[in-house]
C-alpha cells in the first residue's frame, strides 16, 4: 500500500480547501451553495475511496502518512486503518446530508455558515485520522471552535444561552485534555499513540502512578466529549437549540469521544491485567449503565421531538461506552456497526423534526395520545378527529421516515439497529464459558433502553401523525426530504448488507484489540512514499 499512503491526508485537505475558498470568495448566493455541495461530494468520494482501499486488503492494512516525511515517532503522523476509515466515511455521509438540508434555507440565517461547517468536518476527520495525542487535541480544538460558531448560527436567546454553557464546559474539557497529555508525556517521553503503547511496559514503577493519573484525566476529557453521565449536562440544550442541519452533524460529535476512548484504551491498557485496567473498565461500565439509564428516562419524558433526539443520542453514547468497557472484539464489532446506524438515524431524526415543524400543524406536536389515555373522562372524543381521514403522499413519506427511525433507534427487527444490538448482546453473553454478571447488566441495559426509546418514539409519533392534517396538500422541499430519505436508505442497506459489513467490522475490531499490529505498522512506516 506504499503508493496509497497519501490518501490518509485527503479527508483533511478537502474541507480545508473548502474553508479557504469560502473565506476568500465569500457568499454569492446559489453559486456558493453549489460549490459547497460539490466540496461535500468530493469529501464523500475521498472518504469512500479510503474505505474501499482498506476493504480491498487484509484487516491489518493501514495507510500511514508522516507529514513532512519526518520519521515516526518524532513527526506528526496520520493513520488510517479500518476503524478510522469507517468514522471518516460516516462523517462525510452525514456532512453531505446536513449541507444539502441547510442549502434549502438554513445557511442564510447567519453569516459564515459554510466555512464553519467545513472547518467542523475537517476537525472531525483529523481527529479520526491523527496518530498522536497532541494533534488529537489540535483537531479537537478546530472542531470545537467551528461548533461554537455553528451553535450560535442564526442567533436567538436560547442558542446564546446554550452556546455559552457549551463553550464553558468544553474549555474545562480542553484544559483537562492538556493536563492529561502533559502527564503522559512526562512519563513516556512521547505523544505518538503507537509509541506510547510501546513505551508503557518500560515505564519505571515509580512513574507508573503518574501515567495512570494522566490517563485518567485524559479519559475524563474524552467522557465529556462522549456525553457520558454525569458529564453530559451540556448536550441536551445545545443540540436541541442548534439549527437542524447543525444538530444533525453534531450527531457524530459524541462519537469522537467514543473513538478516542476506544483507540487510547486498546493501545494503552488492552493487554494489561493490573488494577488500573480493572478500575478503568469498571468505571466506564458504570458510566455507560448510568448514561443509558438517564438517556432512556429522558427520552420517555420528552414531549418535543428535538429533546427526544438529544436523549436518544445519550442512549447511544451510553451503549457505546458499555461496548468499550467490555473490551471484547465481538462486542466492539457490534458497537462499530451500531455507531454507523445510530449516527445516521439520529441525524435523520434531527432533520425530520424540522420538516415536521414546517408541514404539520403545531397542535399535532403537542396533542396528547388521547384524552382517554390521560384520564379526562368528562370530555367526549370526536371519533373523526382521532385519526386523519386522508393521508397525503408527503405525510405518508414523513410517517414512514419516522417509523424507520423509531425501529432503528429502538433496535427492533428487521432493521440494522436490531442487528447491531443483537451482535453486541450475543458477543457479551458468549465472551466466557458462562455469561458473567456484567454480561447480564449489559444485556438488560440495551434491552430496557430499547423498550423506553420505542415507547417514547411511538408516543411522539401518535401525537404527530394521528391527528387531523392541515387542509390541502402537505408540501415539503425536495432539498430537505432527500437527505432524510438518503440517510434512512443507508440504514436499510446496512441491514441488507449486514454480512459483509459485520465481516469488515469484525476484522477492524480484531485489529484494534491486537495493538501490536498497529504499533508495528506505524513505527515501521518510516517516511512518506
Amino acid at each position: 500500500m506504499d503508493q496509497m499512503q497519501h490518501i490518509a491526508i485527503l479527508p483533511i485537505l478537502v474541507p480545508f480547501a473548502a474553508v479557504i475558498v469560502n473565506v476568500i470568495f465569500g457568499d454569492h448566493g446559489k453559486s456558493t451553495v453549489r460549490l459547497n455541495v460539490l466540496f461535500s461530494v468530493v469529501q464523500l468520494a475521498v472518504a469512500a475511496m479510503l474505505f474501499l482501499v482498506l476493504a480491498g486488503h487484509d484487516a491489518d492494512a493501514m495507510a500511514v502518512y508522516p507529514l513532512g516525511n519526518w520519521p515516526v515517532p518524532f513527526g506528526i503522523v496520520l493513520v488510517a486503518d479500518r476503524l478510522a476509515s469507517v468514522m471518516v466515511l460516516v462523517t462525510a455521509v452525514l456532512a453531505l446530508a446536513a449541507l444539502i438540508f441547510a442549502a434549502a434555507r438554513w445557511n442564510r440565517n447567519g453569516s459564515n455558515f459554510f466555512p464553519l461547517f467545513h472547518a467542523l468536518v475537517m476537525g472531525l476527520s483529523g481527529a479520526f485520522l491523527t496518530g498522536d495525542l497532541f494533534n488529537l487535541f489540535v483537531f479537537f480544538e478546530i472542531l470545537l471552535a467551528a461548533s461554537y460558531g455553528l451553535v450560535l448560527h442564526g442567533g436567538g436567546r436560547n442558542r446564546v444561552r446554550s452556546a455559552l454553557h457549551y463553550v464553558a464546559i468544553n474549555l474545562v474539557s480542553s484544559s483537562l485534555f492538556l493536563i492529561g497529555v502533559a502527564l503522559i508525556y512526562a512519563t513516556t517521553g512521547t505523544l505518538n499513540m503507537a509509541d506510547i503503547a510501546r513505551v508503557i511496559p518500560l515505564i519505571r514503577p515509580e512513574d507508573r502512578g503518574l501515567f495512570d493519573v494522566g490517563a485518567a484525566v485524559l479519559s475524563v476529557a474524552f467522557l465529556i466529549k462522549a456525553g457520558a453521565w454525569p458529564l453530559h449536562f451540556w448536550l441536551p440544550n445545545t443540540y436541541s437549540s442548534a439549527s437542524p442541519a447543525v444538530a444533525a452533524l453534531f450527531a457524530i460529535m459524541t462519537k469522537v469521544g467514543f473513538y478516542a476512548l476506544l483507540r487510547f484504551w486498546t493501545l494503552a491498557f488492552s493487554d494489561s491485567a493490573g488494577p488500573e485496567f480493572s478500575l478503568g473498565q469498571t468505571m466506564m461500565f458504570v458510566a455507560g449503565i448510568a448514561t443509558v439509564a438517564y438517556g432512556s428516562v429522558g427520552a420517555l419524558a420528552s414531549k418535543a421531538l428535538d429533546r427526544l433526539a438529544t436523549y436518544v443520542i445519550l442512549v447511544s453514547a451510553g451503549t457505546l461506552l458499555l461496548a468499550v468497557s467490555y473490551n471484547a472484539p465481538g462486542v466492539t464489532a457490534g458497537g462499530l456497526y451500531y455507531v454507523v446506524v445510530a449516527t445516521l438515524a439520529a441525524g435523520a431524526l434531527f432533520l425530520l423534526k424540522d420538516v415536521i415543524d414546517q408541514t404539520l400543524p403545531s397542535e399535532a406536536q403537542i396533542l396528547a395520545v388521547s384524552l382517554e389515555l390521560y384520564g379526562d373522562e368528562d370530555e367526549e372524543i370526536d371519533e373523526d378527529q382521532e385519526v386523519s381521514p386522508t393521508v397525503p403522499a408527503a405525510a405518508t413519506l414523513l410517517s414512514w421516515c419516522f417509523a424507520i427511525i423509531a425501529l432503528v433507534m429502538a433496535g427492533l427487527p428487521p432493521l440494522s439497529g436490531f442487528l447491531a444490538k443483537f451482535a453486541m448482546i450475543g458477543a457479551a453473553l458468549n465472551a466466557g464459558d458462562t455469561p458473567s454478571a456484567a454480561a447480564w447488566w449489559f444485556t438488560g441495559a440495551i434491552v430496557v433502553s430499547g423498550l423506553f426509546v420505542l415507547i417514547a418514539m411511538v408516543r411522539n409519533g401518535i401525537n404527530i401523525f394521528w391527528t387531523s392534517l392541515p387542509d390541502g396538500a402537505v408540501r415539503v422541499r425536495v432539498l430537505e426530504v432527500a437527505p432524510i430519505v438518503g440517510l434512512l436508505i443507508l440504514c436499510v442497506l446496512m441491514a441488507v448488507a449486514a454480512g459483509p459489513a459485520m465481516a469488515y467490522l469484525e476484522g477492524a475490531a480484531q485489529f484494534i484489540h491486537a495493538s501490536d499490529g498497529y504499533v508495528r505498522n506505524v513505527l515501521g512506516s518510516g517516511g512518506a512514499s
